[in-house]
């Protein structure tokens, strides 16, 4: 790998000689002429880098789908026809998350010693749709568990590896307003998918002799493997290869900024170091830990998104006009989504916002368990959907703090996202039919487990606060240049 110095040589005379600044400002924050070709490169790189990554957008809007599209079938049979019994809708949903906690780490392990990310998660959402629409065909419960259990292996690779695709083009103070557009698809496969999906189930019940929960699972499946094969075409690969959508300036100023942003943590490149190396320094690592638990109650306590179309049933509505009524909370969701993340950008503050989040969901739990109002109900979605935005902040934060060599944050976001999707697994059953219609248990437990993972947030961000501290007394007693901060 290339030392500092040897790489700004490769960087053309406009901008190799840009002022060393520290962590989130420009290269330049000069006005000067010479910072004006820097910044019109930058501009055009963000602009090409935004357009290829805006796919993952749809990929995740499919991949969301492809998660929940068994709450919606539920409204229209597809337990009766399956023979489910029991909690056995409950254990589907659940095992989908534990391909997640075996597959999320390797994978990510695999994504640092490949060239090619953009075919690698293309061709595992292709498969994963096609084992999708697979479910839709299925006779009876254990087929539909065996299919949806594998759908959740591939998948796992999606989520991680995207997130880490993104932390490989941009640096911290832009990645968390990439990530909320990222993840603002759940919001757009909340208001899409209830629109497609009540489309399905109310015009195409007996078709072709099917269902309409099969027709569900087979048009969304497809769906999704025609868009995966879209995804090896479109998608960027890391900076350090090629690149023939971009200039060689602008490639080589890629590789600049990346440098740059990790400055006085160590290298953007990947070291010669073992993955095992990688993860057992994870491992013993008591901060991954935490802020995995801390992710892990987060997780959990969001899991009424699992069963939103049946919290919008306990209002009284037929399965149809539930479904639409699913959609109003998750486009007021997405607006704030970006607008809150866009500000934990801005002023580089992630605690406050996941707690503000959370906070909402909290207030949102509250009020589903004090009536059974339809208004005041229906109110209560508005506030749970806002919480969105605290898995946002949070895994952008996670990215931000574990962020030195580029396999190690790999390691790092697989990991930790690995224990986050406990709470996953865990959720399903929070929400058993037996509470209903109600579910003030189920809100009691998420009301906990969202206290908890705000407590837990705070005892990171005061650790973090006493390394910046401990930084910034040893630069004083040494007269050193302000160097790497995490963000708090």
């Amino acid at each position: 790998m290339s030392s500092p110095s040897e790489s700004r040589l490769l960087l053309p005379s406009e901008f190799s000689d840009s002022t060393p600044s520290t962590y989130g400002a420009s290269l330049n924050t000069n006005d000067d002429p010479e910072s004006v070709p820097r910044k019109v490169l930058e501009r055009g790189l963000l602009r090409k880098l935004d357009f290829r990554t805006a796919y993952l957008v749809l990929i995740y809007v499919l991949n969301q789908m492809d998660r929940h599209n068994a709450a919606a079938a539920r409204l229209c049979g597809f337990e009766e026809d399956l023979g489910m019994k029991g909690k056995q809708f409950n254990t589907l949903i659940s095992s989908l998350y534990i391909g997640y906690v075996f597959t999320q780490t390797p994978s990510n392990l695999i994504l640092t010693r490949i060239a090619k990310p953009s075919l690698y998660l293309s061709s595992c959402m292709s498969l994963w749709g096609l084992l999708t629409a697979l479910i839709g065909i299925s006779t009876n419960y254990y087929q539909a568990l065996s299919l949806r259990f594998l759908v959740g292996f591939l998948e796992a690779t999606f989520y991680p590896g995207a997130f880490y695709l993104l932390s490989r083009w941009y640096k911290r103070e832009e990645l968390g307003y990439r990530t909320a557009f990222f993840t603002a698809a759940i919001g757009f496969s909340n208001v899409f998918g209830s629109l497609f999906a009540s489309g399905i189930l109310a015009n195409m019940e007996g078709f072709l002799g099917y269902a309409a929960w099969r027709w569900l699972f087979l048009i969304e499946g497809y769906l999704t493997v025609f868009v995966g094969i879209g995804g090896m075409f479109i998608l960027p690969d890391f900076p350090s290869g090629p690149a023939r959508w971009l200039t060689s300036a602008e490639l080589a100023l890629a590789r600049r900024r990346m440098e740059e942003d990790s400055r006085g943590h160590g290298s953007v490149e990947p070291k010669p170091s073992s993955g095992f190396s990688d993860l057992l320094s994870m491992v013993t690592d008591w901060k991954a830990w935490l802020i995995g638990t801390a992710l892990a109650c987060c997780n959990a306590s969001l899991s009424f998104n699992l069963f939103f179309p049946t919290l919008v049933a306990t209002m009284g509505y037929s399965p149809t006009i539930s479904l639409l009524l699913c959609a109003p909370p998750w486009i007021v969701s997405t607006i704030t989504a970006v607008l809150v993340a866009r500000h934990s950008d801005a002023t580089r503050e992630r605690f406050g916002h996941t707690a503000f989040a959370l906070s909402m969901m909290i207030t949102g739990y509250i009020l589903a368990m004090s009536t059974m109002n339809i208004t005041l109900r229906y109110l209560s979605l508005f506030f749970l959907t806002q919480s969105q935005v605290s898995n946002v902040v949070l895994l952008t934060w996670i990215s931000n703090t574990f962020a030195r060599s580029s396999s190690k944050r790999a390691v790092a976001i697989g990991f930790i996202n690995t224990i986050g999707m406990s709470g996953s697994i865990l959720s399903p059953y929070i929400w058993v039919s037996s509470w209903g219609p109600t579910y003030s248990n189920s809100c009691r437990i998420c009301i906990a487990l969202a206290s908890i993972a705000v407590m837990l947030c705070w005892v990171f961000r005061r650790h973090l606060e006493r390394l910046n501290e401990a930084a910034e007394a040893e630069e004083r007693e040494l007269r050193l240049p302000k160097g790497y901060r995490y963000l708090l």
